[in-house]
């Protein structure tokens, strides 16, 4: 019996610091990203990409495309300056755990079992401002489907920091249908490559 209590305390007190964590990580992510219009500009930018792409007339769907870019810049503008003030956040505050669900100060045993998601924001903002600039020279589809790779896994990113991998999957096949492993694969080669090399996976 005393087993059992004493597990039903660990876990109660488990629960506690992982809830305190997120609160302060999602505190913490919310006040930069609360400075843009990033969520926005985001819904701007995707939801232009269906109406261009479900656009028949070709004349037309070249005047959306036009209209989206000035979006897609302000976009990667704004990103690129959330990225670089986040940059200034304590490191013990910006580890996030590589395991599927969250441990309470991990990092502070296993550092090596974490990643610093400053840096992963470092590698969306050089991929979102390489899809706007479309510096690979892609059709106009095949941007569109880069760079909203590009965003949505900056939003698992995000997702991952404040809960863990496991509910920042999960969101994202609820929200989009599309798994990790296909944003991974759906991203610039450069981004996948920086983004497995930081993340071990």
């Amino acid at each position: 019996m005393d087993f059992f209590i004493l597990a039903a305390l660990i876990a109660t007190g488990a629960f506690v610091l992982k809830s305190r964590d997120q609160r302060k990580r999602i505190a913490l992510l919310g006040g930069h990203l609360g400075q843009f219009q990033i969520e926005k500009l985001m819904e701007t930018v995707t939801q232009g990409y269906l109406r261009c792409l479900g656009e028949d007339d070709p004349v037309r769907r070249e005047q959306i495309w036009h209209l989206l870019e000035p979006s897609e810049k302000s976009l990667a503008s704004q990103f690129s300056r959330f990225a670089r003030g986040f940059s200034d956040v304590d490191p013990v505050q910006a580890r996030v755990s590589k395991l599927p669900v969250t441990v309470p100060y991990v990092g502070h045993a296993f550092p090596g079992s974490t990643f610093d998601v400053r840096q992963a924001f470092a590698i969306h903002a050089r991929g979102i401002a390489d899809a706007a600039a479309n510096t690979r020279g892609l059709s106009p589809k095949a941007r569109a489907f880069t760079m909203s790779a590009e965003l949505f896994l900056m939003q698992h990113t995000c997702h991952w920091y404040c809960r863990s991998k496991a509910v920042a999957s999960a969101r994202m096949m609820a929200r989009h249908k599309t798994s990790y492993a296909l944003l991974l694969d759906s991203v610039s080669p450069a981004t996948r490559e920086a983004y497995r090399t930081l993340t071990g996976q």
